[in-house]
């Protein structure tokens, strides 16, 4: 099983592609934002974490 670590590295590598994938496919803004809030909730929480 995975680590606690490791585990939020994989979400924000996934979140990171579905903003990349939107931004790349010119969706609508609210969908870009919405990917945009989510990544940043994951950095922040690895952040907070201090690993």
């Amino acid at each position: 099983m995975e680590s606690a670590k490791e585990e939020l590295i994989t979400k924000i590598e996934s979140a990171r592609l579905i903003l990349n994938k939107s931004i790349d496919e010119k969706r609508k803004y609210e969908e870009v934002y919405k990917n945009s809030i989510e990544l940043d909730a994951l950095i922040e929480e690895y952040i907070m974490s201090e690993y």
